[in-house]
């Protein structure tokens, strides 16, 4: 696990919903790329939501909500917490076989990270932010040069799916693959085998 702070400090997340009065097709039909966000904060229930769309466990085999290449799951997800009243700021790690956070880095990351991505407005504005990142050796040891192909299709899935339940919890968020990659790796501390792949801003809507 790249993820190892110095001092081990969890916290437990809302179970997953698994039924909501929006169906699937009223998400697709509602899914927009939202980036002006309301300076509220978003429940921590809403982002454990968002977290196990993108990474979670959804079999007992330990399947996730997301496909990957084998089976051999290269993605870790960040959480940066600017507002949540359940929650302190700072850089969360979540771990999807536990179904909780990590606290990765204490304190507010929200302006190094905007920083990193081109001083985007959204990234400023979010209530936190999901930061998709990749250990790409994972997926090498199988697949050797496509790894990157199927780490990138990953992120992919993994956005489209956050996207979506943001859609049906009435949440706003855009995807953001604009940013410098070294900026934003040493802002978010990353260890080096651990790179950053999409950040996805969230709030509530204007």
């Amino acid at each position: 696990m790249p993820f190892v702070p110095g001092r081990i400090q969890t916290t437990p997340l809302p179970q997953p919903q698994l039924e909501n009065t929006v169906s699937l097709e009223q998400a697709l039909l509602q899914r927009r790329s939202i980036r002006s966000y309301r300076p509220v904060p978003v429940p921590l229930a809403a982002l454990a939501q968002l977290l196990w769309a993108a990474q979670g466990v959804s079999s007992r085999e330990g399947f996730r909500t997301a496909p990957s290449a084998g089976a051999l799951y290269p993605l870790e997800v960040l959480l940066a917490v600017s507002r949540c009243d359940e929650l302190a700021p700072g850089l969360y790690h979540y771990r999807p076989l536990s179904h909780d956070l990590l606290l990765w880095r204490s304190q507010d990351h929200r302006p190094a990270i905007a920083a990193a991505a081109l001083d985007q407005e959204c990234v400023y504005e979010a209530a936190a932010i999901l930061v998709i990142t990749a250990v790409p050796e994972r997926t090498a040891v199988k697949y050797g040069s496509r790894a990157m192909r199927y780490v990138h299709l990953e992120a992919g899935h993994a956005a489209q799916n956050a996207c979506l339940q943001a859609a049906a919890l009435g949440l706003g968020t855009v995807t953001v693959g604009a940013f410098d990659d070294t900026a934003l790796a040493e802002a978010l501390a990353l260890p080096e085998a651990v790179e950053p792949v999409y950040l996805l801003p969230v709030g509530m809507p204007v």
